[in-house]
């Protein structure tokens, strides 16, 4: 019923508006593990709640149909979708990465994949000659994360795709940050869409959940069995709290994100910051492809003091953000990367990609964007 519809009126009006039996605006909350079956010979559409859950089932038939897809899956965790994904692949198989990747997605494909004879290089998406130049005759996956975490740069999705394609390997693509109201991936060639639920689609720091969507019924098959296999899928409890962070997706992310272009344009006039990364700005070096393939920059930015020093002075004098781990909910969120998100990542490794000692990430909330550069004013003008 939704096809109609801009994604605004979507994450409202779609198959579960109203549930059939009751009448029901809000999703019910099937709490059951199990499922009577009638008939000895042919069970019905529910058995056990790991295969399958009524309110699980629901968010995953919404974000399939933000997403532009035909199946949707719900984890247990970000990490969780994007490991059950990286488990399409086999033995002897060859990644390609995104270099400045998620610290949790780093972690697990520099130590985990490897145990299983799984091949990763990580290079710089942006380059596309260095993407071909960096293929492998066992290739079989390229992994985008746009904009990257937390250097926000833009990788060009269709020309990675074309490569992908040519080399019949299979695409990823992280879609956190943006999420269906400003970009889809899928509709730009991706075969699969992953998301940190607990992000912006959540987006008030009440439920960790994961969220994976495809366009091909057979990989949605293979990802479905994989599902069901490693079993870490989304309780039910949250898989509601998702949905309903969902219903007000499309304003907090066009409130956030404008708050995000104005304080990107205030922090890089200011002479105490080094580097603003925000691909909204117009000296951004992915600016005209990211106009080109979604329709926002997003509400996440980052920006470098010249040392740890400074950036732990601003942290403590501020008082507006959460300081925490991390990103997309209602209140303002300053994290420290090189602790934080990509802790994991060995030193030489982080400062190669330009996590450096004094970066900060911040995910911009809905407050008012006044009050922020207030505040922040106030924490640069006493460093």
């Amino acid at each position: 019923m939704s096809e109609q519809y801009r994604i605004q009126t979507k994450l409202l009006h779609n198959e579960h508006k109203v549930h059939q039996e009751t009448g029901a605006v809000s999703v019910p909350i099937h709490h059951s593990s199990t499922f009577h079956q009638y008939s000895f010979d042919k069970f019905g559409n529910y058995e056990y709640a790991r295969g399958s859950n009524p309110t699980r089932k629901a968010l995953e038939e919404v974000i399939a149909d933000l997403e532009g897809g035909i199946r949707g899956f719900a984890f247990s965790s970000g990490m969780a979708a994007i490991s059950t994904a990286f488990m399409l692949l086999s033995k002897g198989d060859h990644v390609l990465i995104t270099e400045d990747v998620y610290g949790g997605t780093y972690r697990f494909v520099t130590q985990v994949l490897s145990k299983f004879g799984i091949e990763h290089t990580f290079v710089d998406m942006t380059n596309l000659e260095e993407v071909v130049s960096k293929l492998k005759a066992n290739t079989k996956l390229i992994y985008i994360e746009t904009p990257s975490n937390p250097t926000l740069k833009i990788t060009d999705i269709k020309s990675i795709v074309k490569i992908a394609k040519t080399n019949k390997c299979l695409t990823f693509c992280d879609n956190t940050f943006l999420t269906p109201v400003f970009q889809k991936p899928l509709e730009l060639g991706v075969d699969v869409v992953l998301h940190s639920a607990t992000k912006f689609l959540g987006g008030h720091s009440d439920v960790v959940a994961g969220l994976a969507v495809v366009k091909d019924e057979e990989l949605g098959e293979q990802l479905a069995f994989l599902q069901n296999s490693f079993g870490a899928i989304l309780g039910v409890q949250d898989s509601w709290l998702v949905l309903r962070g969902l219903k007000t997706l499309h304003v907090r992310m066009k409130a956030s994100s404008q708050s995000a272009q104005i304080l990107a344009n205030w922090l890089y006039e200011r002479k105490e910051i080094k580097t603003v990364y925000y691909s909204g700005l117009e000296h951004h070096p992915g600016k005209v492809i990211q106009d080109q393939q979604s329709s926002s920059h997003g509400a996440v930015l980052s920006f470098e003091f010249s040392t740890r020093q400074q950036a732990k002075s601003f942290v403590e004098k501020v008082k507006l953000p959460v300081f925490a781990v991390s990103l997309g909910a209602v209140e303002t969120i300053l994290s420290y990367p090189a602790t934080m998100s990509h802790g994991s990542m060995p030193e030489a490794e982080r400062l190669k990609r330009g996590i450096t000692d004094g970066l900060l990430r911040l995910s911009v909330g809905l407050e008012d964007v006044n009050d922020l550069i207030s505040d922040f004013e106030q924490a640069l003008d006493r460093l």
